[in-house]
């Protein structure tokens, strides 16, 4: 198998898509896909799924296609799915409310053990099945819980500071749902920035370029 670091991101972020296409055809009851097949599915040539999947091994059969139930775990494996890495939510606002709720954290690798807000009127309500804490007791639980991941749900304003906070506590790795790039003052943090804005921006080109072609 290739050193993981000689795979690409790019790669690496084409996983969770194949590892949802797969859970889906296994609930449907299929057995064996061929890379044509999910070319078909999924919009990426065939060729360019081997290449993905042969970056982590061997996991088809010339002329047979993929077990279906096999390559996904083998997926899920890779992706580390089963891990329960523990983690923290900081921000009951809407968004953070929205995560903690609707997505399932159990089933991504991860364990959602902490949500925390500065707003007293937030602190001590429940959310999905954890009280929120009061972002005061952080530390403490910290050293209790042992997190090594942090979701920040929190203005952009309050992400230095907090950041600091969490990198001294030992917590390097963030899904930061702010517009601080954390890697500039920690670059050996792992962070995935999920910026909204952006995604928008980019649907509201592509309708714009789509607009102004010919028919």
């Amino acid at each position: 198998m290739p050193k993981r670091e000689n795979i690409s991101m790019s790669v690496i972020r084409r996983l969770p898509r194949y590892y949802r296409f797969l859970n889906d055809l296994k609930k449907k009851g299929v057995t064996r896909v061929s890379s044509k097949e999910l070319s078909a599915k999924m919009g990426f040539t065939a060729s360019q799924i081997r290449q993905d999947l042969n970056c982590f091994g061997g996991f088809g059969q010339q002329g047979y296609g993929y077990i279906v139930e096999q390559l996904c775990n083998e997926i899920g494996n890779i992706l580390g799915v089963a891990n329960g890495y523990k983690c923290i939510l900081i921000g009951a606002g809407n968004l953070g409310q929205a995560i903690a709720t609707h997505l399932s954290f159990e089933t991504q690798g991860f364990q959602l053990v902490g949500i925390f807000d500065s707003n007293p009127r937030k602190v001590g309500t429940t959310l999905g099945n954890l009280v929120i804490s009061d972002i005061q007791t952080l530390e403490e639980f910290c050293r209790e819980q042992k997190p090594v991941m942090a979701v920040l749900c929190v203005p952009r304003a309050a992400v230095e500071r907090l950041s600091d906070k969490l990198y001294a506590m030992g917590i390097k790795n963030f899904w930061n749902f702010s517009h601080y790039d954390i890697t500039m003052k920690y670059h050996d943090a792992i962070v995935e920035n999920v910026h909204l804005n952006d995604s928008l921006m980019t649907l509201c080109y592509r309708i714009s370029d789509q607009s102004s072609r010919p028919d």
